[in-house]
């Protein structure tokens, strides 16, 4: 295979172009399950419940995570009970829930005030939403029922059942945090204990800091006892599957490459060769966001028989943290998956707004995440004149910057940006270095990947062309928070020098070469770059990757469990460190180049997170 054949892939577009055809990326990737079942439907909930009695089951508890539907939950599962003559007593953990005023006068202080944005994060459990009376009333009640004659059955449900802990089978209903965003927009849904939906700005806030960490809390604890998990989001027609059988695959699943579901969603920039690429619904505005790798809000679907189950990455991290990282890695980040990968697409679409990342300090300090948001971009396609914006001008005056941006705000006026902000040319397979309180943006033009530690809503915007979001709002600005993070000596002459990747070949073999894109102190992981015609080898060395597809049609990925799948143009996959070795096999007519991207050897051991930059 000889490099002209690379030309297939140059992913610089025309100028002209607006039309994107439409490529071999899925959008809903599977883990495919060899023995481990999945089942469906209310009919054979219920018969699992007729044979479970015959064992003595008499408390069934039923937990979930936000957005579960339980209203039909119980309707369905009640009438599918009822056809087989059997007629539970129900118990709902709502009639525990405190008053929404103490619920809020607890989360409170985790809300960050006036803040439209950023709170903190909450440290402590499920509890915070619980009248701990009622809850003690409810496990007395679960403890007599435990005790009633053969074939009563008492079913507890909804959020928080496994507060009680006097279960006989215990049952989790899971629920992807996308789609509780989409209930939550339409209105559909509140934050738990809560009765009247509020802005969505409020729900997403409250959810992030406060009620994702303190659910996921009882969740981490609930999942070595789970007897049976469902996937929640059809609630006409459930799937599930034994908890034994869910933890045996999460065990496969740490020691293969796998990829999660993506999901997207436009913006007042986006624009549209995702659209186009991956098949998206053409009446949306536009693509602005993928989120590819944003394992806090992604799922993994496994699939048996053709049936299928997702399930939320946070089920894997807590099991199998340490195969999945690795070691040392898993010292660190214990439960948390650190790299992020999601694309901006900015191609017939806007600017970025331009903004900075918060300090290492700054954001353990303010916020209660451990570790900060530092990231690049990688440059996929791009149309001629596309340019990223990165660092500040030579000759930019820090007070008269934060001027003009101050006067945009109060009298609502356009700022000339680029007398204040550097910016560079960008074409395919440029990467970018953007370390925190570095001033960035994409211009318009880029399909750009992000490649970034995983903290992902840390973004303080100074400067958004007096644009709307979606829903008509002026998006929020944070110069104040911008100007104590941005560190004005990356000017452009620094910028030139220290942010732009010069790659460097570091092994080759017959037909593949290895280029190292960035490996300096700014963050705790490295970029490589591998180009291959014919196949790939490589071993994880106890190290988890992430990995992106940036040029050619498709791979073949072979694990050395010998699980075989397929990893198209565009697409991320995780590498578990666990795998130990997998082959890259090219399936197209065109070189491959991969993105790869993975833990330093020593960070959280003999090396501290974000030196040397904490100040």
């Amino acid at each position: 295979m000889s490099a002209k054949n690379e030309k297939k892939f140059n992913a610089v577009l025309n100028k002209e172009t607006q039309n994107y055809s439409r490529g071999k990326y899925n959008c809903f990737p599977s883990f495919y399950l060899n023995k481990e079942k999945i089942n469906s439907g209310y009919s054979n909930l219920a018969l699992r419940i007729q044979e479970r009695i015959n064992y003595g089951l008499r408390t069934l508890m039923i937990d979930g995570f936000q957005g579960v539907d339980w209203d039909a939950f119980k309707k369905q599962l009640s009438g599918a009970l009822n056809e087989i003559n059997i007629f539970p007593e129900w118990l709902e953990m709502r009639y525990c829930l405190d008053s929404p005023e103490n619920i809020f006068k607890r989360a409170e202080p985790f809300l960050g005030g006036n803040d439209r944005l950023f709170g903190t994060h909450y440290p402590f459990g499920a509890e915070l939403f619980f009248d701990a009376r009622k809850i003690a009333e409810y496990r007395i009640r679960a403890a007599i029922k435990r005790g009633a004659k053969a074939g009563e059955l008492t079913i507890f449900l909804g959020q928080g059942a496994g507060l009680l802990e006097l279960w006989d089978e215990l049952w989790y209903v899971d629920f992807p945090k996308d789609k509780a965003q989409i209930l939550a927009r339409e209105g559909k849904i509140t934050n738990l204990g809560e009765i009247q939906p509020k802005p969505f700005e409020n729900f997403y806030k409250r959810s992030y800091f406060v009620e994702w960490p303190a659910l996921n809390r009882l969740k981490r604890r609930l999942l070595p006892e789970i007897d049976l998990l469902i996937d929640g989001q059809n609630s006409s027609n459930p799937t599930f599957m034994s908890g034994k059988d869910f933890r045996s695959a999460l065990y496969q699943l740490s020691e293969s490459p796998f990829r999660v579901r993506p999901w997207f969603f436009p913006g007042p920039w986006g624009g549209k060769f995702l659209q186009g690429h991956m098949g998206l619904d053409p009446n949306l505005p536009n693509i602005a966001w993928s989120f590819e790798l944003i394992v806090p809000e992604n799922g993994i679907i496994f699939e048996y028989n053709k049936t299928k189950l997702e399930f939320s990455f946070d089920f894997l991290m807590f099991q199998e943290n340490r195969r999945v990282l690795g070691e040392n890695a898993a010292v660190q980040f214990k439960y948390e998956w650190p790299i992020r990968f999601d694309y901006l697409d900015t191609i017939d679409g806007g600017n970025l707004s331009t903004q900075v990342h918060p300090r290492p300090d700054y954001i353990r300090k303010n916020f209660g995440e451990t570790y900060t948001q530092d990231e690049c971009y990688y440059i996929v396609v791009a149309k001629p004149d596309a340019r990223v914006y990165l660092g500040l001008t030579n000759d930019c005056d820090p007070k008269e910057f934060r001027k003009a941006l101050e006067e945009s705000v109060s009298k609502e006026e356009k700022v000339d940006i680029d007398k204040f902000v550097n910016s560079e040319p960008s074409k395919p397979h440029d990467l970018f270095l953007i370390p925190n309180g570095t001033v960035h943006c994409s211009g318009a033009g880029n399909l750009v990947l992000e490649i970034s530690a995983t903290p992902y809503i840390f973004t303080f915007k100074i400067y958004d062309y007096l644009r709307r979001d979606l829903d008509g709002n002026l998006r929020p600005i944070n110069i104040e928070r911008g100007f104590d993070n941005i560190r004005f000596e990356r000017k452009k002459d620094w910028v030139q020098k220290n942010l732009i990747a010069k790659p460097k070949l570091i092994r080759k073999g017959p037909d593949w070469k290895e280029y190292l894109l960035y490996d300096k102190p700014f963050t705790f992981y490295k970029i490589l770059r591998i180009e291959f015609e014919t196949e790939y080898e490589m071993e994880t060395d106890d190290r988890a990757f992430a990995i992106n597809l940036v040029q050619g049609d498709q791979a073949e990925v072979i694990a050395k469990n010998g699980r075989v799948t397929l990893l198209s143009y565009l697409e991320t996959m995780v590498i578990p460190a666990a795998t130990n070795k997998v082959k890259f096999v090219n399936k197209g007519q065109s070189l491959c180049k991969m993105v790869l991207v993975f833990i330093k050897q020593g960070i959280g051991v003999s090396i501290p997170l974000n030196t040397p930059q904490d100040g």
